[in-house]
């Protein structure tokens, strides 16, 4: 069966004050059915970037697919038209955004916003898909959903809106949800009944995830496969418990070295969390044949910073772009 998403050499570019810049550079990903697959990097790598071309949201004017395709079930999105992107988007493929305070509307109720998405993409009528937003709010666990419909998103607190997000994300029942970092700014037990959630409702309705986050703990808690990005580009590919084990790129080894262990921190013998040195290079970098991560590896070497390391596989699932990737 052929996969339901088909990423392959994908590349984004953006126009900026200092010329063009491509902020995603050849990108290739498969996503199955029911699959959870998460994209994991520091801010600026290109997560949301590459789910807004998905999406065919990129910034008019200043963002473009300039190559590659995006194929879902079979159609090349990045040959769609605007109105069939928009048929597409809440519809077949949904978006959980970063930030719920901004992304609801503020003079409408939260039902209201709901019961647009179904009207829009399921041709329900007012009381229909009034009733149908209840009940998506109901599945979403938010107490008396009823008298919670009629609310304002300020009326609401933080969890409470991240779940409202993710009804109105699954209100169309989407073959894909992309979230993207679905647990900003929520304490840790919310942040656990939203993974809760997100988890049961895709097991329940079969639908595929992509997570958007730069907390390897939240990727080893919700995600089965991961791909790690920096700058832009695909560093590390693989399946989770895998990668966790036994990370192939030292950028990847940093993200892990952060998480702090429970166990460890109940002992004597804490071993100091590590930090991965500098900042992700400015947008004027991105695209140079050299390894980007070079200016903050210890194991760089002349190689590293002239040329750009292939894609190496160390098995049928687990792949790293570094020219070291065999010391690890």
């Amino acid at each position: 069966m052929p996969p339901l998403l088909k990423i392959e050499n994908l590349r984004i570019e953006l126009t900026t004050r200092d010329g063009v810049a491509p902020v995603i550079d050849d990108l290739s990903l498969e996503l199955n059915a029911g699959d959870t697959l998460s994209f994991v990097g520091e801010s600026g790598c290109g997560k949301s970037m590459t789910a807004l071309g998905i999406m065919g949201l990129l910034p008019e004017k200043v963002g473009r697919i300039a190559s590659g395709t995006v194929m879902f079930n079979g159609e090349n999105l990045t040959k769609a038209s605007d109105v069939r992107l928009r048929e597409i988007r809440g519809n077949d493929i949904s978006m959980i955004f970063q930030e719920p305070m901004t992304s609801l509307n503020p003079v409408f109720t939260i039902g209201e916003q709901i019961a647009e998405v179904l009207r829009r993409h399921q041709n329900l009528g007012k009381n229909a898909a009034w009733n149908k937003a209840i009940e998506l709010l109901d599945a979403v666990r938010i107490p008396n959903p009823k008298a919670r419909a009629s609310y304002y998103p300020h009326q609401m607190s933080g969890g409470q809106r991240q779940r409202v997000m993710i009804a109105i994300a699954l209100a169309c029942e989407p073959k894909i949800l992309i979230a993207d970092e679905p647990t900003t700014a929520l304490d840790v037990t919310v942040q656990a009944q939203i993974f809760d959630l997100l988890r049961g409702l895709g097991r329940e309705t079969g639908t595929a995830t992509i997570l958007i986050t730069h907390d390897m703990g939240s990727v080893a808690e919700m995600a089965e496969h991961m791909i790690v990005m920096y700058a832009g580009r695909k560093v590390e590919d693989g399946p989770v418990e895998q990668i966790i084990r036994r990370p192939r790129h030292p950028y990847t080894k940093g993200l892990i070295s952060c998480v702090p262990h429970l166990m460890a921190t109940l002992t004597d013998d804490r071993p100091e969390l590590t930090e991965i040195g500098g900042i992700v290079p400015s947008l004027r970098e991105f695209g140079h044949d050299k390894c980007l991560f070079a200016s903050r590896c210890d194991l760089a070497d002349d190689k590293c910073r002239s040329k750009r390391p292939p894609e190496l596989h160390f098995n049928s699932e687990q792949s790293s772009a570094c020219w070291h990737a065999k010391e690890l």
